[in-house]
């Protein structure tokens, strides 16, 4: 990817501070690259990622070419279709690898699934979206991928609810889009209702999310609080058809004693990491 890289502004550009400009040729790499992981397993044509990133195909095919070449994109043999390449894996599974919170938070996450046999999640909010680090799933309904690494709005789940909750004004408009889609129709894609559903978060301690990212489930969340304000939390995932009052309960007082209890444990080492 250097090479794609050292084709753009001159070392000035380079070493401004963050936030001043960014290297054009650096953004379009990264918008490259996460436009094509967003499409999964469907690979793309030239023209479509012409059109869908508004950068002629001529600048286009050589950034592919040179990403090709290193690994982050891969093309079919006849070089006419794209994907996501193995480089790409290799730096998310880097990330897991080195993330000094994961290896703590896991045994939390297998003794909650082990206790109630639901599916239980581990995320972190990154911009507008929460990103899943880890999953348990339960025996009783499985889901057919895995959401390792996957990114949804955080107004719409639980898990980023209960981060967003955290925030107000500015600090929260940093973390939401301009308008709100809604996913299903139970989704909150009012500002003023979505604001409203973050205040309950706040004064009960855990978040819901009923049917607004995904029919049929019914999710639970509480933030872990070794940052503040808290950038992690943990969920609960639970079929509405086999939930009850009673289950309900048990679940959200169980994500409570395990978010304290990571809350305790993780917050020694918070204090000596530098990426807090």
């Amino acid at each position: 990817m250097s090479t794609a890289l050292s084709s753009s502004g001159s070392p000035e550009e380079m070493s401004e501070p963050a936030g001043v400009r960014e290297v054009k040729s650096a953004a379009r790499t990264v918008e490259l690259l996460e436009h094509l992981a967003a499409r999964q397993n469907r690979p793309a044509r030239l023209r479509e990622l012409s059109e869908a990133l508004g950068v002629p195909r001529s600048s286009l095919h050589a950034l592919l070419r040179t990403l090709a070449k290193h690994g982050w994109v891969r093309a079919d043999s006849t070089g006419t279709l794209y994907g996501i390449g193995i480089r790409a894996l290799l730096a998310g599974t880097s990330y897991l690898d080195t993330d000094p919170y994961l290896p703590l938070v896991l045994p939390v996450l297998d003794e909650l699934r082990e206790q109630l046999d639901e599916t239980f999640h581990f995320g972190r909010l990154d911009g507008p979206d929460v990103v899943y680090l880890a999953t348990r799933e339960s025996s009783q309904y499985l889901r057919p991928y895995s959401r390792v690494g996957r990114r949804l709005p955080a107004y719409s789940t639980s898990l980023g609810k209960s981060l967003l909750s955290a925030r107000t004004g500015s600090e929260l408009d940093e973390h939401l889009p301009a308008s709100l889609e809604a996913l299903t129709p139970h989704t909150i894609a009012d500002r003023s209702a979505l604001e409203k559903d973050l205040e309950e978060t706040r004064q009960r301690g855990y978040a819901v999310d009923n049917q607004e990212n995904s029919l049929g489930l019914k999710c639970f969340a509480v933030p872990l609080r070794y940052a503040e304000p808290a950038v992690d939390a943990i969920s609960a995932s639970v079929p509405i058809a086999r939930l009850n009052p009673q289950r309900e309960a048990e679940v959200i007082q169980a994500l409570r004693n395990a978010g304290d209890r990571i809350s305790r444990v993780v917050t020694p080492v918070s204090v000596n990491n530098a990426w807090v």
